[in-house]
């Protein structure tokens, strides 16, 4: 008789309901049907609203109320779930289920130490004495790959970088021995480094402790780079499932062609991403009126540069009580030259902590610098921004969402700048600009009616950009704007940005940590590291033969889908 090994993950015909106000259900997630085996990595993927991360939440019986299982069934290393509770008493969430989600901060406690968290679970389920859970946490911290690991335990999680808080989520999430690991986007907020260090301690963890993992994600790159199996999902329901590279090399499914067709690649350079055919077209009335408004508000100078940083330095210290001295100073920018043409997209690139974000709210005035010169449009920039720099001058930032009044309607939010700077002679030509702006970004101008919460991740950007427009700007700071966005969206809004570049001659100052990104929008790179520009060259030129050390690595780790070829062409040739 062949033993068949019980997989970590079993679902059948899963089917999870909302109710609505009119008395009818939405079907979150609807006839979904997975297997997980032991030590195996499966990818669920799909754009925001496909109903990935529901069924996440379902087997780990974090369903919200009035959200509920209809049908299907859950069994996890073989104990089934009950569909009408999401529980049973043979499975508990941080025994049998260890979960890691995006942001490591919203699962740690800021008041609690590393050795307290870690040993909280073990103490509860597996009924141990504290000594045996620091000693069984000192290891779980070695095994993760945390440095100083005795001195760490102590630790409070804001003493720890953003990937050394992920590992000790990870560490806290295998305490228990579970048979199945739920990674909801573990990645996506950390540097390409740190990133290819996560994914390596789960795929190893995968391999060592013949765990399930589950790993819900929209970044195709870290599919590619970890995932034995992948399923494609597309509102609520599964529309391709197989191994990856079947799944990444040959989709079957149209919406799995157009979704993986949408993913920038990092080895060549595109004019165009290819986005979803329904994706809303610029209008040519939109068009024509954002080029003649540009034209309108061209700058006085005819020098091709519009901005020039030389030098510039940032530092931030602590004084001694007992004098103005500085006693100890951090160079957070050290010694940074650049420039932006017009009409180019110039790129900033790095980890977390390089310096790049500093750089952009150091020139829009956010932040003051220690020394060096900022010239804009040929004018010093020094003190406070008087309002034709700022005018001049848009930033559009990560989250949209948290940049847009909730209580202002659209149209409402768009128009404020443009009232406020006087380019509208009264409230209802601000809001017919509002409408038109809304149509140059790819949205109905109806859509100014509603409140921002009523728009997806993607609209709201593409919102965002609307309103930074409004003031007629000749320069854009874009800080990391597409980074939490789906791919087919984030493509969406690179294209936008391009296009708006071409038709308004706007300048871009476009800072990411997402290579393939970088390559696509940028037609100069600058690379940070520590606060120094390590190395600055044409886009094709740092990507084809980058010249630094540091340039060379982060290319070697970042995630593609060439690594499915690559690994493809290993294979076959042994």
């Amino acid at each position: 008789m062949i033993h068949t090994p019980t997989p970590a993950l079993d679902i059948r015909n899963l089917r999870v309901e909302y109710p609505l106000a009119n008395g009818e259900t939405l079907a979150a997630v609807n006839d979904i049907n997975l297997t997980i085996a032991a030590g195996e990595i499966h990818a669920l993927v799909g754009e925001s609203g496909a109903g990935k991360t529901t069924v996440g939440n379902a087997l780990m019986g974090l369903l919200q109320s009035p959200g509920r299982i209809a049908a299907g069934s859950i069994t996890i290393a073989g104990k089934p779930i009950d569909v009408r509770t999401g529980r049973t008493e043979g499975i508990v969430p941080g025994r049998d289920v260890g979960a890691i989600f995006q942001d490591p901060m919203t699962s740690l406690n800021p008041l609690f130490t590393v050795e307290s968290q870690l040993c909280e679970g073990m103490l509860t389920h597996l009924k141990i004495s504290r000594r045996e859970a620091r000693a069984r946490a000192l290891d779980l911290m070695k095994a993760v790959g945390i440095p100083e690991p005795e001195r760490r335990l102590g630790s409070y999680p804001h003493q720890l970088s953003g990937g050394q808080r992920q590992r000790v989520v990870i560490a806290t999430a295998l305490a228990c021995d579970p048979k199945l690991l739920v990674a909801d986007e573990p990645t996506t907020a950390l540097d390409v480094s740190v990133q290819a260090q996560i994914l390596k301690l789960i795929r190893d963890l995968a391999n060592e402790r013949r765990v399930g993992v589950l790993l819900v994600t929209h970044n195709m790159g870290v599919v590619a780079e970890i995932a034995d199996s992948v399923t494609i999902m597309q509102n609520g329901r599964v529309v391709e499932t197989g191994s990856t590279r079947e799944v990444l090399t040959a989709p079957k499914a149209p919406y799995a062609r157009t979704l993986i067709a949408a993913v920038p690649p990092i080895d060549v350079r595109l004019d165009r991403l290819p986005v979803p055919s329904e994706e809303t077209k610029i209008t040519l009335d939109a068009r024509e009126s954002v080029r003649r408004k540009s034209v309108e508000t061209g700058a006085a100078t005819t020098n091709d540069i519009v901005l020039n940083v030389r030098n510039l330095c940032v530092e931030y210290g602590r004084r001694s009580l007992l004098s103005s001295q500085r006693t100890s100073v951090f160079k957070a920018v050290d010694d940074v030259s650049f420039d932006v043409r017009r009409g180019e997209i110039f790129g900033l690139v790095g980890e977390s902590g390089c310096g790049k974000t500093t750089v952009a709210n150091t020139i829009a005035g956010l932040v003051k610098q220690s020394s060096g010169s900022i010239d804009f449009q040929g004018k010093p920039l020094a003190g406070n921004r008087d309002q034709s720099v700022r005018r001049s001058m848009q930033m559009v930032f990560q989250d949209p969402y948290s940049a847009l009044n909730p209580r202002l309607r659209i149209n409402s939010a768009i128009a404020e700048p443009i009232l406020f700077y006087k380019l509208a002679a009264n409230a209802e030509e601000a809001r017919l600009d509002a409408r038109t702006l809304l149509e140059a970004v790819g949205l109905p101008g109806d859509a100014g009616a509603r409140f921002s919460h009523a728009f997806s991740g993607g609209q709201r950007q593409r919102i965002a950009i609307a309103r930074a427009l409004g003031p007629r700007p000749k320069m854009l700071i874009c800080d990391e704007p597409t980074s939490a966005l789906d791919v087919s969206v984030q493509a969406q809004i690179l294209n936008l940005l391009k296009d708006l570049r071409d038709l308004a001659g706007l300048s871009i100052l476009f800072i990411s940590h997402d290579l393939a990104v970088i390559r696509q929008m940028c037609d100069r790179v600058a690379v940070m590291k520590t606060g120094k520009i390590v190395e600055l060259a044409d886009t094709e030129i740092l990507f084809s033969a980058p010249k630094h050390d540091y340039t060379r690595e982060l290319l070697r780790l970042a995630p593609s889908l060439d690594r499915i070829f690559s690994k493809g062409e290993t294979a076959a040739s042994a």
